[in-house]
C-alpha cells in the first residue's frame, strides 16, 4: 500500500520546536504576563473603592460628599444633582448656588455656555479646584498659578465667612487676579487658595484651590463644616453639578479618542509597554560562539569547483567566472614577487613589478590580470590557461629551492 504525499508526516528536523520546548521558553514570560494583569486587578478593586463617589453628595464614602449634604439640609438647603450644562443652566436663579466639580472637565463651549449663564444670574458659583484649561473660561480675570499640597491653612484675611470658620483645609491650586474687592483667603505661600470675585447683580464666583474640606472624612476637622456651611447655604438652593462622561455637555464632538481617555489607563498602558520591552529583552537570546560539527560526507575540492563552474555556466556569468580566476592568480603572483597582499589588486603595484620579472611588456600583462570579460568560453579557458601559464613562469622550481643556500 502506498501512502499519497498529502498524507506523509511532514519530516522533522533536530531543531524542530516542540511543544515542551515552547512552553519551557514562554513560560516565564507567561508568569510575568498573568502577574501583571494580577496586580493591576487588585489595584483597580482596591482604589475603586476609595475613589467610589468621589465628591457626590450621595455617597457615603471617604471621598464621598453625603456628609456636607446632609449638613446643609439641617439648616434648609436642599441640594440637586445635576449631570449635564443643560440641567445646571436651568436650575440657575439669584436664590441658588451652583458647585462645579470638574470644572477642568468641560470643553471651551460648554465653558463659555455655562459662564454666559452664571454672569448674570445673581446666583454663587462656586468652582471646585478649577485649573488653567478652566479658570480663563468660568472666572474672568483669575488665573491658576501653581499647585501646593493640601493642609491645614489660616484665613489670613478680613472676609467673614473665613474668620468665623478659622483654620480650614485647602491648597491645592493657588490663584491670582488683577480685579478689585476680592476675597483672597487662605494663602499657601503669597498666594490664595480661596478667591471670591464678585459679579453683577449681587452674584459672585469662588474658586476653592482643593475640594478636600467637602470630603465626608474630613468635613468634622478644622472650620471645614462651617467654610462649607457658609459657601454653599448663602441660598436656600443648592445645584451641585458633576460632569460625566456621559453628558455630551461635558465634552466637543472633536475631541479624538486619546483625549477621552483617562490618563490612569495611559500610564497604566504605558507602563505595560515597559514591562513587555523589558521582558522581551529578558528573553532575548544572543547567538553564541560557532560550534564546529562533523559534516555527515566529504567533498572533495575539485567537486566542489566543478559545481560552482557548472553554476557560472548556467548562469553565463563568465564575467564572475573571470574575476574569481583573475582575483585568486593576483594573490598568489603578489605572494610570489613580494608585494603585500593589500596591493595585490592595484594595477600600478603589480603590473610592473611582474613585467619587470618576467621581462615582458606591461601592456599585455595589465590585459591579462586587469582586462575586459571574456565574450565566450573558449575565451574564458584561454585566460585561465594564460594565467596559469604566467604562474608557472614565476614559480620556483624544485631544483632552484635545492640551490637556495
Amino acid at each position: 500500500m502506498t501512502t499519497s504525499p498529502s498524507s506523509a508526516a511532514a519530516p522533522t528536523t533536530s531543531v524542530s520546536p516542540t511543544a515542551r520546548h515552547l512552553w519551557l521558553r514562554a513560560r516565564g514570560l507567561l508568569l510575568a504576563a498573568a502577574v501583571l494583569v494580577l496586580a493591576g486587578l487588585a489595584i483597580a478593586a482596591l482604589r475603586s473603592g476609595d475613589r467610589h463617589g468621589m465628591l457626590d453628595p450621595r455617597s457615603a464614602d471617604r471621598y464621598g460628599s453625603r456628609a456636607t449634604a446632609e449638613l446643609l439640609a439641617d439648616h434648609g438647603v436642599d441640594t440637586t444633582v445635576v449631570t449635564t450644562t443643560a440641567e445646571a443652566t436651568r436650575a440657575l436663579g439669584p436664590d441658588t448656588t451652583l458647585l462645579v466639580a470638574n470644572p477642568d472637565l468641560l470643553s471651551a463651549d460648554r465653558q463659555s455656555a455655562l459662564r454666559a449663564a452664571t454672569a448674570d444670574s445673581g446666583g454663587r458659583t462656586v468652582l471646585l479646584a478649577p485649573g488653567p484649561a478652566s479658570v480663563s473660561g468660568l472666572a474672568p480675570g483669575a488665573r491658576a498659578v501653581a499647585p501646593t499640597s493640601v493642609r491645614t491653612l489660616s484665613p489670613s484675611c478680613d472676609a467673614p465667612y473665613a474668620r468665623r470658620a478659622g483654620r480650614a483645609d485647602l491648597g491645592g491650586i493657588t490663584y491670582s487676579t488683577s480685579a478689585e474687592d476680592v476675597d483672597a483667603c487662605y494663602p499657601s505661600g503669597e498666594l490664595p487658595t480661596l478667591l471670591r470675585l464678585p459679579e453683577n447683580a449681587d452674584g459672585d464666583t469662588v474658586l476653592l484651590g482643593a475640594p478636600d474640606l467637602l470630603y465626608n472624612q474630613r468635613l468634622d476637622e478644622h472650620g471645614n463644616a462651617s467654610l462649607a456651611l457658609q459657601l454653599l447655604g448663602s441660598r436656600p438652593h443648592l445645584v451641585w453639578y458633576l460632569p460625566s462622561p456621559d453628558d455630551a455637555a461635558a465634552g466637543s464632538g472633536d475631541r479624538s479618542f486619546t483625549e477621552l481617555v483617562p490618563a490612569g489607563w495611559k500610564w497604566g498602558a504605558l507602563q505595560l509597554a515597559v514591562a513587555a520591552v523589558l521582558a522581551a529583552l529578558w528573553r532575548a537570546r544572543r547567538l553564541g560562539p560557532l560550534v564546529p560539527e562533523q559534516l555527515p560526507v566529504s567533498v572533495p575540492a575539485s567537486e566542489t569547483t566543478e559545481g560552482r563552474a557548472r553554476l557560472y555556466r548556467q548562469a553565463n556569468a563568465r564575467d564572475h567566472a573571470a574575476d574569481a580566476l583573475r582575483s585568486a592568480a593576483r594573490v598568489r603572483l603578489a605572494a610570489l614577487l613580494g608585494v603585500p597582499s593589500s596591493r595585490a589588486h592595484l594595477p600600478e603595484v603589480l603590473v610592473p613589478a611582474l613585467a619587470s620579472r618576467t621581462g615582458d611588456d606591461e601592456a599585455p600583462v595589465h590585459a591579462l590580470l586587469f582586462g575586459p570579460a571574456p565574450t565566450d568560453d573558449e575565451a574564458l579557458v584561454r585566460l585561465a590557461d594564460d594565467l596559469d601559464l604566467l604562474e608557472r613562469r614565476i614559480t620556483p622550481s624544485p631544483t632552484d629551492k635545492d640551490r637556495t643556500p
